[in-house]
């Protein structure tokens, strides 16, 4: 163990170098980048804003369970600031930023009880992320009723959530970081 990962936090694996680490990161902050602008060319026709597939959170539940917290936080921030300056623009970046710092903290701390499979952790922050744009929608606007779009945000939270945590599971295994992980 060399002297700098002696201070390593213990909610992530300590395998793999630190250059290897940020190798897989740099990489995962490039996936979720492209997998956010697939995101903008997939229409939904639900007719609720906010409602997406998530697929970038794909590469976020990756990271947290593959790297660590840190490592996730990072990739997220970077996937969303850039995103929004390509695609989005201000109002995108502040509601996903919103969205994106609960359902980490979410998974992260649901993550750290190890109560929850990959699959749970990812679900609950797919419906965090889809209170924290609602949060910051109501007060933007300055109106509670945005939150009559929760039961649908719920349900698409919950079901986007569960399938990017069963595909994080099945695609993690490819990585050169091995996690303590069950589906």
């Amino acid at each position: 163990m060399r002297s700098s990962d002696k201070g390593r936090p213990a909610d992530g694996p300590a395998r793999g170098s630190r250059t290897q680490r940020l190798a897989v990161a740099a990489l995962l902050a490039t996936l979720a980048l492209i997998f956010s602008y697939l995101e903008t060319l997939i229409p939904l026709p639900v007719g609720i804003p906010g409602v997406k597939p998530g697929i970038a959170n794909l590469v976020i539940v990756i990271a947290l369970y593959y790297l660590d917290f840190r490592y996730a936080l990072s990739i997220n921030v970077i996937r969303i600031l850039v995103s929004g300056l390509l695609f989005s623009g201000a109002f995108g970046i502040i509601y996903s930023m919103a969205g994106a710092l609960l359902s980490i903290c979410v998974m992260w701390l649901l993550k750290r009880t190890g109560l929850f499979s990959m699959a749970g952790v990812s679900m609950a922050g797919g419906v965090a992320h889809n209170v924290g744009q609602l949060l910051v929608a109501s007060l933007l606007v300055s109106d509670i009723r945005m939150f009559t779009y929760l039961p649908v945000l719920m349900i698409s939270g919950i079901v986007s959530g569960i399938i990017v945590g069963i595909l994080a599971f099945y695609a993690g295994k490819a990585l050169p970081l091995k996690p303590n992980v069950k589906l």
